[in-house]
């Protein structure tokens, strides 16, 4: 051991193995809770799509008109159907018309099976199941990335106050090593820094 190495003493600081146990953790448990919400909306999208189905009723309907076909944006994953104006009967002796989902290509006066509510307005169909799934996936990643940056915005606080205290620590070290390092210390207590004796 030189003058120029002095032993450390006191807190040194911590890295590795602590930091990646606690990203595993934060990760974790962004992941448990967008589960947990995903769960949570498909359970919830799903009891609504159970009370609205109980509401739905199908009828005959006839076509007024051919069928046509709707716009790109508004037939994206409606597969082969189209719309077509028709005329149905609900409740009974209730003359209703409108617009309603047909195959492709179906012609006037043909007639077919649509949905209506309790009023007897025509109900766009939708495939529902999809749509409860999609909003069950977006919500639960929604929540993960939260929750995700939540927990990294408090492991970025905990690691500025760990490093502040660190800081301090080796602050304290070098009141201690510094006057023993720069020989400072040897200088104040050698042989010239006494009153010393006159010889006789």
């Amino acid at each position: 051991m030189t003058d120029r190495e002095p032993p450390r003493t006191g807190p040194r600081p911590t890295r590795g193995p602590g930091r990646r146990t606690a990203v595993i953790v934060v990760l974790t448990l962004a992941l448990v809770c967008g589960v947990i919400a995903a769960g949570y909306l498909w359970s919830f999208g799903a009891r609504a799509e159970r009370i609205r189905a109980a509401h739905l009723h199908r009828v005959t309907a006839t076509t007024t008109g051919p069928a046509q076909e709707p716009s790109a944006l508004a037939r994206s994953g409606a597969g082969n159907r189209a719309v077509a104006p028709a005329v149905w009967e609900y409740p009974d002796a209730v003359r209703r018309s409108g617009t309603v989902d047909v195959p492709a290509r179906t012609a006037q006066g043909r007639t077919v099976t649509v949905s209506v509510d309790d009023s007897g307005a025509a109900v766009r169909r939708a495939d529902s199941s999809s749509d409860v799934l999609l909003t069950s996936v977006a919500g639960g990643t929604a929540t993960a990335g939260a929750v995700a940056a939540t927990g990294a915005g408090v492991l970025a606080l905990l690691r500025g106050r760990g490093d502040g205290r660190t800081l301090a620590a080796l602050e304290r070290e070098w009141e201690q090593v510094e006057p023993v390092w720069s020989g400072r210390l040897r200088r104040e207590n050698g042989p010239d820094s006494g009153t010393g004796t006159d010889d006789a």
